[in-house]
């Protein structure tokens, strides 16, 4: 992702919209920052400005935030949006990636912790809290156990190879390292991890960390 423009936080709560403000504005100083507590006002602030980043909660007063992650979406593709929210399981958490959230944060975190996960966009990484990753990867597990039929019936991304680099890069990536801590373990760059991981994402059609885990699940590299 470019450096962030033009934020939006779409949260009911005044005072929750205020500290998730003050983390952007730490993070990305001179960005634009607008906020809104229902799913209307922040539908006019994405069709009037150029919002790059959207932070939303489940719960609006007026709808799902699950609608305007979808509207995100569909009328900007190259954004990001974040999930805030308190829900952790797996009702909220997989309905949220599918309608196309690129993190999922959960707001009763530490402050410096949500502040780091924030950061973590700018690097092309998705913000996830803790809990959220190890559930994400426990999902992934769980369905490669699950799955009996005849590797002829899988997708065909299973029968994609990757070389002997790209593979150790998923697994770091399935296993939920950043970029620099793959490059510190791997000996390269950030940049070179970087590439690696849009060759990867690339050969096997995938476009976020999520597919990743469960590709690198699926073929063994993390267990």
């Amino acid at each position: 992702m470019s450096t962030m423009q033009c934020a939006l936080v779409v949260d009911d709560l005044p005072a929750v919209r205020a500290g998730f403000v003050e983390l952007l504005r730490e993070n990305y100083p001179g960005a634009r920052i607008f906020e809104a507590g229902r799913m209307a006002d922040a539908m006019q602030i994405l069709q009037s400005e150029p919002v790059d980043l959207l932070l939303v909660d489940l719960g609006l007063p007026d709808a799902s935030g699950l609608e305007l992650i979808r509207t995100m979406a569909e009328i900007r593709p190259q954004a990001r949006s974040v999930v805030v929210t308190i829900f952790d399981d797996d009702d909220h958490l997989f309905p949220a990636l599918q309608a196309g959230a690129f993190g999922y944060l959960l707001k009763d975190r530490p402050k410096i912790e949500l502040r780091a996960q924030l950061r973590r966009i700018q690097d092309g990484e998705p913000p996830l809290s803790p809990s959220i990753a190890r559930r994400m990867v426990q999902h992934f597990t769980h369905l490669r156990h699950d799955q009996s039929a005849p590797s002829s019936n899988l997708p065909q991304e299973e029968h994609i190879a990757l070389t002997e680099r790209e593979s150790e890069v998923l697994q770091r990536v399935g296993k939920g390292y950043t970029l620099p801590e793959i490059a510190v373990q791997l000996g390269l760059s950030r940049h070179t991890v970087a590439d690696y991981v849009k060759q990867i994402y690339r050969k096997l059609n995938i476009s976020s960390r999520a597919e990743a885990a469960l590709e690198a699940v699926r073929r063994g590299l993390v267990r």
